[in-house]
């Protein structure tokens, strides 16, 4: 699988976490905690750290991520449909959590 790389502020961190998996995290950890399709990938610990040190970023993140292809999210190895990941996206921008 290619990486994708986002041309946007902070985007080579989130080039390391992935997007889907930074969505996924987030809403883990400011809507629901029963959530967990980010811990089925080996590499969650390292992104948990990129995660905790990139904070200033999160809300951007989750703007750009509204308008992010729908055909690239959905390559994602989370189980996670583009429409989901923007769901969630949008419901922690709504709920003024970042």
């Amino acid at each position: 699988m290619t990486t994708h790389a986002f041309n946007f502020t902070g985007g080579e961190f989130l080039t390391t976490m992935g997007a889907t998996w930074f969505v996924s995290y987030s809403y883990y950890n400011y809507i629901d905690t029963n959530h967990t399709n980010w811990n089925c990938v080996s590499t969650y610990k390292n992104r948990m750290s990129v995660y905790a040190k990139t904070k200033q970023y999160h809300r951007f993140w989750l703007q750009q991520v509204l308008d992010m292809n729908p055909n690239q999210l959905n390559k994602n190895t989370l189980g996670l449909e583009a429409h989901e990941i923007k769901a969630m996206a949008k419901e922690i921008l709504s709920a003024h959590k970042v």
